[in-house]
């Protein structure tokens, strides 16, 4: 940490979940303000002579805008255009840095790297608080941490493990790194009787743990260490205090709050323990640590490198017992608690009743503890972070260099957001409609289950970017329609479905069946929630083994395409494994058969969908180890993009399908669909996450912009109000209508465009990405 005195006040912008957000990153960002505030004299509402903070709010979509006024502006965290827009507003405010609370899951992006859209893009020095430092991070998680550090001009962390761990497995460089402690309150040393009558606890032991309540707590195995307290100590009370954790209540209710209630009952402890569903005010808090004999924290995470709640209790002066989590390992040290083994309840109720009967231990314990504590009050913690903030006025200009350039298809492409309007107007209750007379639905023929599988994957990847609760009814909509697709009598997909829900056929086209088998393993790969994976991965497993007996090539690239989705998440599936490998084999024999020279192709005629087949030849041999599969489909892939460039201004000219291109003919110029662009931007992107090759990225950047008028009439497909898509290319202009097929091909590529800014793709990145 930093000595010495302030030189003056300072100005900040805080990025940070804020309240009434109920989370602890939120709750420390308010503290550090409103204490920062009262270092330097300024009212609560920014009354006096500095009107110095400003707080830059991260939300999500489905909360409430119910700030106070120190909250200036706005960051949907799943959307990675506001952190571009929130580094411009910060740049024309008049601050002197910006501090930022990182922790990986409040950002956007694969590991949250959606900060550093923002952190890139600054002209003001960053200080970025790190609440969680890996020791042992998966390759995206490095990267973003790597980035972050390289982007920050220094990042603060709470603990000296926390120091050592930068140094060594990010290689930070150790004059970046300050050691700031966690802040807390400054309460008196008070006897734990003072406030137990607001609790209904005179003349009880007080024991507690309060936070938000999630599975990672532990909280079961302090309620099973209660069963041997209560022996010992039969008025013993345990308080577990806190409201669930909002992320854990969105996806699994309150299943771990009953399942702590049940245990309780079923132990007999309900007068023993008890629970406080509340989000309390801090004063209220102060009241409950101030009354508690023992604090417990059980928490099952070795890595834990900071913990607001073991802060306070220690700064409060009590005596702990907790789970050897680094932090605590740390913060505990020479007589300031006592450590229990993770998951072991006897040991944990033995450190209890040791503290409970020694009541000169217990209050040697507090000691040490609140004097330690002492340098974590607010206003010494504020104090560090001013002097922190004014170092960094005076230096960073001198200093401050920042990363290279990164490779950002945003820098070329146009990238527009993702507009679900036209896609909803076209869907009703029973699934997609095929085709629209312009932007009007055309009830004449019905659905299929082609654009409903499409359709399916474009809701997945919606949630997959946003996290937006608003897409389940089109996810449901269409998980639904395959659903009822699927005929058990013969194990087919039926395609065509008639406006009145009646099915036209029992057995839809191969390439049908393939398609949905595609976005049955997309939706497995990545499940929204267990409901969507395990109605996916029984259709998937009782659709994908016919696959064995099609004939049609493109069948078997989506079969494989959705198998390799599938093994991603379960791997030993021998079934699924040998299926690809009997696909890859009978579309690499095609190509071995019919490819030449002039010719590398699979067939005598390039037909639709084409880049599919060279799709499923790189990741089958990606995935089987198959060097020749792998180059097969990549130098097919680059046939295809070679025969299909404009010769005289280099854009794409896709084969139309008014005729196709057969072997040694002529190539049809129009209609020109989106579905073949957006295969050929999926193969190539699934060519770069393999390979890393830039000539893969810029490839497909390049077939994307054919949406935007780089094309053979030199007109936009893309129609921006309502977020459309023109049907295809003809000799006059485009196609005016908007059909099912147009729409969700269009979203496909423009979402996969957004997650590769989403990935932040890097090469040192690529095997954890090769999971797409």
């Amino acid at each position: 940490m930093y000595p010495g005195k302030i030189l003056r006040p300072v100005k900040v912008s805080f990025v940070s979940t804020y309240p009434p957000r109920q989370c602890g990153i939120a709750t420390f960002c308010s503290d550090l303000l409103h204490s920062m505030k009262q270092l330097f004299g300024i009212g609560e509402n920014n009354e006096g002579e500095h009107n110095s903070f400003e707080v830059i709010a991260l939300k999500k979509a489905n909360e409430t805008d119910n700030y106070g006024r120190e909250v200036s502006f706005h960051i949907r965290d799943q959307h990675h255009n506001d952190y571009q827009r929130a580094a411009d507003f910060i740049n024309l405010s008049p601050v002197d840095a910006v501090l930022i609370q990182h922790e990986f899951g409040i950002f956007g992006g694969e590991d949250g790297n959606y900060i550093n859209y923002l952190l890139g893009n600054l002209k003001k020095p960053a200080i970025t608080i790190l609440h969680t430092v890996l020791e042992d991070p998966t390759p995206g998680q490095k990267q973003t941490m790597i980035r972050i550090c390289e982007h920050s001009f220094s990042v603060v962390v709470m603990a000296q493990a926390a120091v050592d761990i930068l140094k060594r497995v990010y290689n930070v460089p150790e004059n970046k790194i300050l050691l700031i402690p966690h802040g807390s309150p400054d309460v008196p040393f008070l006897d734990s009787s003072y406030y137990k009558d607001q609790f209904q606890a005179e003349g009880r032991k007080l024991l507690l743990t309060f936070g938000l309540l999630g599975p990672s707590k532990g909280l079961e195995f302090a309620i099973e260490a209660m069963e041997d307290v209560v022996k010992f100590h039969p008025d013993a009370l345990y308080i577990i205090l806190g409201a669930t954790h909002p992320e854990v209540k969105r996806r699994y209710g309150e299943a771990y709050r009953h399942k702590l209630e049940k245990m309780v009952f079923d132990r007999g402890l309900e007068k023993n323990i008890t629970f406080y569903n509340q989000y309390v005010s801090l004063e209220r808090l102060v009241q409950f640590l101030v009354a508690t004999d023992v604090y417990i924290t059980p928490y099952l995470s070795r890595e834990q490198i900071t913990s607001g709640t073991l802060a306070y209790a220690l700064a409060c002066g009590k005596a702990i017992v907790s789970t050897p989590y680094i932090y605590a390992e740390e913060l505990l040290a020479d007589d300031r608690g006592c450590l229990v083994p993770f998951r072991d309840s006897n040991k944990m109720a033995e450190a209890v009743i040791k503290l409970l009967d020694d009541e000169a231990l217990r209050n040697r314990m507090r000691k040490n503890s609140y004097q330690h504590g002492r340098q974590m009050i607010w206003k010494e913690v504020a104090r560090n972070y001013a002097t922190a903030i004014e170092q960094a006025r005076l230096n960073y200009s001198a200093m401050i260099t920042r990363p290279a350039p990164e490779t950002d298809v945003t820098e070329r492409a146009i990238i527009p957001e993702v507009k679900l309007k036209h896609l909803r107007a076209i869907t009703d209750d029973t699934g997609l409609l095929q085709h629209c007379v312009f932007s009007v639905p055309d009830r004449n023929h019905g659905y299929c289950t082609d654009d409903n599988a499409r359709g399916l994957i474009v809701a997945v990847m919606h949630w997959r970017l946003f996290e937006d609760e608003a897409i389940n009814p089109l996810l449901k909509t269409y998980l639904s329609f395959l659903y009822h697709a699927f005929n058990e009598k013969n194990s087919r997909m039926r395609n065509f479905m008639g406006y009145d829900r009646s099915w036209l056929e029992e057995a839809g086209s191969e390439d049908s069946h393939g398609r949905a088998l595609w976005a049955l393993g997309y939706i497995i790969a990545h499940p929204p929630n267990n409901a969507y994976l395990g109605l996916a991965n029984r259709l998937f497993k009782e659709a994908i083994e016919i696959a064995l007996s099609f004939t049609s090539p493109r069948a078997w690239a989506f079969a494989i395409i959705g198998a390799n989705y599938y093994l991603r998440r379960f791997g030993g599936d021998a079934l699924v494994r040998r299926i690809m490998a009997e696909l890859g084999e009978k579309l690499l024999g095609l190509f071995r058969q019919n490819c030449a020279e002039d010719w590398y192709w699979a067939e005598d005629v390039v037909a639709y969908e084409n880049a599919r087949l060279t799709q499923a030849l790189i990741v089958a041999g990606n995935y089987l180890d198959y060097p020749e599969m792998f180059d097969t489909g990549s130098k097919s892939l680059k046939w295809l993009v070679d025969i299909q460039t404009n010769p005289e201004s280099g854009h794409l000219s896709l084969v139309g399908n008014d005729g196709w291109y057969r072997r040694g003919g002529q190539k049809a110029r129009f209609d020109q669909q989106s579905v073949d662009a957006t295969a050929l931007i999926d193969a190539c992107y699934q060519a770069f996450a393999i390979t890393g090759s830039d000539y893969w990225f810029r490839t497909m950047e390049w077939a994307f912009n054919w949406f935007f008028g780089s094309n053979d009439v030199h007109q936009p497909l893309y129609e921006f109000s309502g977020g459309g898509c023109y049907d295809g290319l003809q000799p006059g202009g485009i196609n005016q209508n908007q059909g099912g097929e147009s729409v969700v091909s269009f979203l496909l590529a423009l979402q996969r465009v957004h997650l590769v800014t989403h990935q932040n793709l890097f090469p040192e990145q690529l095997n954890m990405i090769r999971k797409e």
